[in-house]
């Protein structure tokens, strides 16, 4: 009986399981070799140089001039109370100090985890570093899968004396991979020129068993577009393998087609879900201060005032200058998503400020300047836009306590304008701060989320820098910098994005 010759798809299969099992064992092989070469004695050395270098640290502020103290165990948290976080970052470690019998004396790091930092040694540990002729003891385990290493040894006094025990945890850390990458590289380029002959040979092999239609197909498959309409192939009396590879491509084009009408689609939707929530609110920003004025206005309303007229018109100032905000955002994004078009004026920074102020209630905010008249070129509106995010921002994030405070100063420094917001509520959570200026990102039940990005988009236009600084439950501070001479590089446009 006459056995059937394998098809052309079996042999394609055998052949590149045959070169991608070849090329695994070659590289896993270099690999092992490479890594074993490597971190043979790596970890063990660099705990040893860190070791090194550290003590020779401490011993120079202990006989150093600074040091008033006399150097024995007990005065050994007041030398360091403070040097030793200072050398702790220096060499980019965890410090550990213990007395003789094993006792806590100081750390580098109050934030360390209980378990990292023991209270007092155990008796191995001490009989360890005391028995062995360099008196130096390294505990090495494994914790969630990555190696520790912990060296315990003597610090000294200039008489070589035993004053305190010096503990220094470790991670070991393979990253040091990266480092050796082209040396790595050099090696397997071998093995792959090895492979890669041995893939031309059998690609040769190969290629007499490929037929015109096949190259056809290869073709048409490099001409396929996503954004373009593409044609079927139509081919007649083919082999099996090749009639299925038509078929797979012709049904791939079908949904290739549809995916793309259906990516177009979600696109476009995408992109005005956008451009509703933006609009949304643009237009909320000058709502809020509206109602504000008009509750402030119904609640002071006096008609026997004397001034009535005057705090009247002061009201009515208020309300037609957010209309005109308003005013200016719908026929901004009427042509296509802009934001209210930059009218740049030469203004005084102080009284803009003063102004955006007044629509605000809260008895807890402060303003100071350092001088009655900052000038410089912004526009009005993008400017008050920026305060009242900055100072709503401040009042939301500010709990229910006895003492609000939130305090806006201006300034100058260079030619700058230096605005600061800062208030004495939460603070910015450590998980938030880095995404705190991103779109759509807020902490708050309400809100897009797109007050600080805004603010940050309209800073930058004008060259300007925002940044802040935030400690939980203690407060934040927003600095807002941008120059008193406007000259942009930047299109706001672009900036949205």
């Amino acid at each position: 009986m006459k056995i059937k010759k394998p098809s052309l798809r079996t042999r394609i299969f055998l052949s590149m399981i045959l070169l991608v099992l070849l090329a695994s064992v070659l590289i896993t092989g270099i690999a092992i070799y490479q890594y074993k070469e490597e971190t043979k004695d790596y970890h063990t050395e660099r705990l040893e140089r860190k070791e090194l270098n550290t003590k020779t640290h401490i011993k120079r502020v202990l006989n150093g001039r600074q040091n008033t103290w006399e150097v024995k165990t007990e005065n050994i948290p007041i030398i360091f109370k403070e040097e030793i976080y200072n050398i702790a970052d220096i060499h980019k470690l965890q410090i550990i100090l213990y007395d003789l019998d094993g006792g806590l004396l100081i750390a580098s790091s109050a934030g360390l985890q209980k378990s990292a930092v023991e209270k007092c040694l155990s008796a191995e540990v001490l009989n360890a570093i005391s028995n062995t002729p360099d008196h130096r003891y390294v505990d090495k385990h494994i914790e969630n899968g990555q190696t520790f290493q912990s060296s315990f040894t003597y610090v000294t006094d200039n008489k070589s004396k035993p004053i305190a025990i010096l503990n220094i945890p470790y991670l070991e850390n393979d990253d040091f991979l990266a480092k050796e990458l082209d040396e790595f590289l050099s090696r397997i380029i071998y093995a792959y020129l090895f492979v890669l002959l041995m893939a031309v040979g059998i690609a040769f092999l190969l290629s007499k068993y490929i037929t015109k239609s096949l190259k056809k197909i290869s073709d048409k498959i490099n001409t396929t577009r996503l954004e373009k309409q593409n044609k079927r192939i139509e081919i007649s009396d083919t082999s099996e393998e090749i009639s299925t590879l038509v078929n797979s491509y012709n049904s791939m084009i079908d949904e290739l087609e549809e995916s793309a009408v259906q990516l177009a689609k979600s696109e476009r939707e995408q992109a005005w879900r956008e451009m509703a929530k933006q609009v949304a609110h643009e237009i909320k920003n000058p709502l809020t201060p509206m109602r504000l004025t008009v509750q402030s206005f119904q609640r002071k309303f006096n008609p026997e005032d004397e001034n009535i007229h005057s705090k009247l018109d002061e009201y009515s100032k208020t309300l037609i200058q957010q209309i005109d905000t308003m005013s200016s955002i719908a026929s901004a994004f009427s042509n296509f998503a802009k934001m209210p078009a930059q009218q740049n004026e030469t203004l005084n920074v102080v009284e803009i400020v003063k102004l955006a102020l007044d629509i605000f209630n809260e008895h807890y905010i402060y303003f100071t300047t350092e001088k009655e008249e900052i000038i410089a070129i912004f526009d009005r509106t993008q400017l008050i836009r920026v305060i009242t995010n900055l100072v709503k921002n401040a009042i939301q994030a500010m709990p229910i306590k006895d003492d609000p405070k939130i305090n806006v100063h201006v300034a100058t420094n260079n030619n700058n304008v230096i605005l600061t917001v800062s208030d004495n509520g939460s603070g910015v959570l450590e998980e938030n701060k880095k995404k705190l200026f991103e779109p759509k990102f807020t902490t708050k039940t309400s809100g897009m989320g797109l007050g600080l990005a805004m603010v940050k988009n309209i800073v930058e236009t004008y060259n300007g820098t925002i940044s802040f600084e935030s400690e939980q439950d203690r407060g934040a501070v927003f600095k807002v910098v941008f120059p008193q001479k406007a000259e942009h590089s930047k299109n706001f446009r672009n900036n949205l994005s």
